[in-house]
């Protein structure tokens, strides 16, 4: 039984770590003005964010087409005997909308299940990870996805931000629209709750943010995954690696980096944490 895994670039997979597992992703698209790419194959993170800061057009972004994602199960169909579709939440983005219509579009044999994730990032990538693990012990498609839904409410993300200003640019900020008149300075932390992204907390540092990071992860038990992302902030995402493997083995802390598709909206400096676990 070949059960093959798809998911899209919002999830923030490690290139080599979804080629190690088999997971394919899908990317969303990024646009500056007229010129489009696909996140991290037509521009890589650090080029991305070089231009969200320097150029004068916000950028916006788009899910895959249907037509993208027909292409990928019509290739994957041809030797799997069953594919699983994991994706962003359909709060966040339309890209379920798109892999069920690609879906229909493809008018393949190979069964396709899509799963709303109801959460982003790296969030989504444990799922996926979690997802390829299970599927290849030789279980079932329906099996599979069964399990990896119940493993949706135990997964949760929380991210630090630097700024609200790209989540607003980016039309995206929901809830998190109370926060905007905040005090200058403050960095706001939110949660992704019921699949959208809603206040958490707010520090009045970026160094108390980060030990309100940790102290979240301190809530939790029996943790099965953990990965820490981050957009621009290489040397404060290993130092949160660092602190966190003082709870958690520190050779199994995932790191990733925001690609363009949410970095549009994160913008620099941000810091994530996704877990999967149960809270104490």
């Amino acid at each position: 039984m070949t059960i093959r895994i798809v998911t899209d670039s919002t999830a923030d997979l490690p290139q080599t770590l979804a080629e190690e597992l088999g997971i394919t992703v899908i990317p969303l698209y990024v646009q500056f003005g007229e010129k489009a790419f696909r996140d991290r194959v037509d521009i890589t993170e650090d080029e991305f964010y070089q231009r969200l800061l320097n150029d004068p057009v916000h950028p916006s972004t788009s899910q895959p087409s249907p037509q993208d994602f027909a292409n990928v199960y019509g290739e994957l169909s041809q030797q799997a005997d069953g594919i699983i579709s994991i994706h962003i939440s359909t709060k966040l983005s339309g890209t379920c909308n798109s892999a069920l219509r690609g879906k229909e579009l493809a008018a393949t044999a190979c069964p396709i299940e899509v799963v709303d994730s109801e959460t982003v990032s790296m969030g989504l990538g444990l799922l996926a990870i979690e997802a390829a693990t299970i599927a290849s012990s030789g279980k079932g498609l329906q099996e599979v996805v069964e399990e990896v839904k119940k493993l949706i409410p135990g997964t949760h993300v929380w991210a630090l931000f630097d700024t609200l200003k790209y989540l607003a640019l980016g039309g995206r900020i929901g809830k998190a629209k109370a926060l905007l008149g905040s005090v200058l300075n403050i960095k706001p932390i939110l949660v992704v709750k019921d699949g959208v992204m809603a206040p958490a907390n707010q520090a009045r540092s970026r160094e108390k943010g980060i030990s309100m990071l940790c102290g979240f992860v301190s809530k939790f038990t029996d943790i099965q995954d953990i990965a820490v992302v981050y957009s621009t902030t290489p040397d404060e995402a290993q130092d949160l690696v660092d602190r966190i493997g003082v709870m958690f083995d520190k050779n199994r802390i995932k790191l990733a980096r925001l690609g363009s598709a949410l970095g549009v909206h994160a913008g620099p400096g941000a810091l994530a944490i996704a877990l999967r676990g149960k809270c104490k």
